[in-house]
């Protein structure tokens, strides 16, 4: 038997991993809360490395010997994080559509601004608002094939969160704060699965150009997936997850 450590998305929470966990029954599925994610005011990291090491402690007190680590999106680059500061951790990990940070200073402007401007709309206009706009950028298109009681679950976690929460994580975690971690990518020696939908087409090719530098990685392009392949493709995913568990 595995355990996972599972980290949610941006306006997500650990309840997306329901699916999974119920698909997986011979595996323990244990997914912490991120800064700003339900967690307390006073709790909240000020930083993407302090969010890292608060996770790193985490898995110390809630796992025993190496751990399989599964990240999306937001939780698949604080995943990269914890890989990057602790490798022998983990037996293996599953990261979907991670993105290793930003090279420029430039791209790392141009990020501020959108996330200045998500920042705004939460703390000027409040979170129903912020929540209709999110759910309607073209990242998650395919999503409108869903089941709509699908969604509208999907939408109440998203509408449990607070506007003032979710700003800080976007101050906090947003990618323009987050560790360039491209040149870390050939130091993560374990094996690990990059899984991207085949209708992300930005994250696909994020995925091919870490491939070229992690030692021990594999891609994997789901059919008819979009960014979110834990909510649109679940069996597809726990099916992944347990052969990685079983060939550990």
């Amino acid at each position: 038997m595995a355990t996972w450590i599972c980290l949610h998305g941006f306006t997500g929470t650990p309840g997306c991993f329901r699916e999974l966990a119920s698909r997986s029954p011979g595996d323990t599925l244990l997914a912490p809360l991120l800064t700003g994610h339900g967690t307390p005011p006073a709790a909240w990291e000020t930083s993407f490395d302090a969010e890292v090491g608060r996770l790193a402690r985490w898995c110390s007190e809630h796992g025993d010997g190496p751990l399989f680590l599964l990240g999306y999106s937001l939780g698949a680059r604080l995943a990269l994080g914890l890989l990057s500061a602790n490798p022998a951790r983990f037996a293996a990990a599953v990261l979907i559509g991670a993105n290793p940070g930003l090279r420029t200073e430039a791209e790392r402007r141009e990020r501020r601004q959108a996330d200045a401007e998500h920042r705004r709309l939460l703390v000027d206009h409040g979170l129903a608002r912020f929540v209709d706009h999110w759910e309607q950028l073209p990242l998650f298109r395919t999503q409108a094939q869903l089941d709509p009681e699908l969604l509208a679950e999907q939408r109440r976690s998203r509408s449990s969160h607070t506007a003032e929460g979710l700003a800080h994580a976007l101050d906090a975690l947003g990618l323009a704060s987050m560790p360039d971690y491209w040149g870390e990518l050939p130091k993560i020696d374990l094996p690990l699965t990059l899984v991207v939908g085949a209708e992300d087409p930005k994250f696909r090719r994020l995925g091919e150009a870490m491939l070229e530098l992690l030692p021990r990685a594999r891609l994997e392009v789901v059919p008819e997936a979009g960014h979110n392949v834990v909510l649109e493709r679940p069996r597809w995913l726990s099916e992944l997850m347990q052969r990685m568990s079983e060939g550990a």
